[in-house]
């Protein structure tokens, strides 16, 4: 009886942090444009907020009218933890990456046993993100602006 009182006592200490971090992540609702990128080429993420424990993601990029690179993105609490999942045509199942920080400007997550990111970075600053994949000694950055609500 007290095992079980202590356990359900630290199941709940542990689930208020994960889900006061996970409140942090409201600015990323939305649709971000991709910025920078080369003449003809276009792209954005967009996130929609399905519940308190996840979010739903896309991420495209476009060459033309062609879709030249797709994802599906998820958040989700799982076990205690946060974490970004990342499923694309070049991995067989979802990659999950395990948040390690979380702030109402940005979060970091990491995943030591994938071939390629091993770490992913969101920095927001006003209307703006960079998002940051690296790994192996290699890092790209992507640029994004938040699209205006439509009205």
């Amino acid at each position: 009886m007290v095992l079980s009182i202590l356990a359900a006592h630290h199941g709940f200490s542990q689930a208020a942090p994960v889900a006061a971090d996970f409140d942090k992540l409201a600015w990323l609702q939305g649709q971000w444009n991709r910025l920078l990128l080369p003449a003809g080429r276009s792209g954005h993420e967009r996130w929609i907020k399905l519940n308190g424990a996840e979010y739903k993601g896309w991420g495209i990029t476009m060459k033309g009218p062609d879709t030249a690179f797709a994802e599906k993105l998820r958040i989700v609490v799982k076990d205690n933890h946060i974490f970004y999942v990342a499923q694309t045509a070049d991995n067989k199942a979802p990659v999950y990456f395990i948040m390690t920080a979380i702030s109402a400007s940005g979060f970091e997550c990491t995943n030591a046993t994938h071939h390629f990111p091993k770490k992913i970075i969101y920095r927001r600053r006003g209307n703006q993100v960079k998002a940051t994949i690296s790994g192996n000694g290699k890092s790209v950055d992507f640029m994004f602006e938040k699209q205006p609500p439509a009205r």
